[in-house]
């Protein structure tokens, strides 16, 4: 064999090799986990009330968290690749930090910020809003550690594209909502969609802040990876790796429709 061919085919066979032990052996084992008692245990884990209720919880708070995270993603793209002002370079490291702080830190930080003694908790508290150990504590947490997926997908996109055809649609009398609407999201729809997907991926995964400002209150403040933890740490196994198969299909269906959405764009760059 050539030395070119056989350093294509080492590489190759390493890249298979390390998505087999990293991706492939760890779904195997959740799913041999899952079924080591039968089909039976597998169902009943999965009709669980407490199983129910997580996933609701997980959907709520990731839902919101996407919304919330979508629409200032657009507006902070739009401000940063438009305009020119005084801290935005600021602006932009503030909306990384997440990448660099850890998730059970920030968690402890907003449960000094919202926590009964706190200024902010007894503020909430006087009109009933309780924030720890409560949906909206979850969905804070959970807005925070997706707070850059959208926003950094979107800024390099339009810093690319240039605003060339947005002045070109304001200055033929194009009002600004028509010009967001013909011009500027079918241009960022693609980047957008990307953004959206990896921040509802994050959110339904996300563990350790939302662990710190849960409480770990069942059928109340748990998500389904703190479902599982709770699950696990009971020593219920097969429960634990049943809903954790949940997740798994979850996650493969983010990746069937990123595949989806790929394969239209291929087709609609190509036309």
């Amino acid at each position: 064999m050539k030395p070119k061919k056989f350093i294509q085919f080492s590489l190759i066979l390493l890249v298979y090799i390390f998505t087999a032990i990293l991706l492939l052996l760890p779904i195997y084992t959740v799913f041999s986990e899952a079924f080591a008692e039968g089909f039976g245990p597998y169902i009943n884990a999965l009709k669980d009330d407490y199983t129910f209720y997580a996933v609701t919880l997980t959907l709520k708070v990731a839902f919101v968290s996407v919304f919330l995270n979508t629409i200032f993603g657009i507006i902070a793209a739009f401000t940063i690749t438009r305009f020119q002002f005084f801290g935005k370079n600021i602006l932009i490291t503030i909306i990384d930090s997440p990448f660099a702080v850890s998730p059970v830190v920030s968690g402890l930080i907003f449960i000094l910020l919202f926590g009964r003694e706190s200024f902010w908790g007894e503020l909430f508290g006087d009109f009933g809003i309780r924030i720890v150990f409560n949906t909206p504590g979850l969905i804070i947490a959970t807005v925070f550690i997706t707070f850059p997926f959208v926003a950094r997908e979107l800024i390099p996109l339009m810093q690319s594209q240039g605003k060339e055809e947005e002045e070109a649609a304001l200055l033929l009398g194009a009002s600004v909502f028509q010009t967001f609407k013909k011009v500027i999201i079918p241009n960022i729809k693609w980047g957008l969609l990307y953004g959206i997907i990896l921040c509802n991926a994050r959110a339904m995964g996300e563990f350790g802040a939302v662990s710190v400002l849960s409480g770990h209150i069942r059928g109340k403040t748990t998500t389904l990876p703190l479902h599982i933890e709770m699950l696990y740490n009971e020593f219920n196994s097969v429960g634990a790796f049943s809903v954790a198969t949940l997740l798994v299909f979850l996650s493969l269906l983010t990746l069937v429709v990123k595949l989806i959405l790929e394969k239209n764009k291929s087709q609609n760059n190509a036309d």
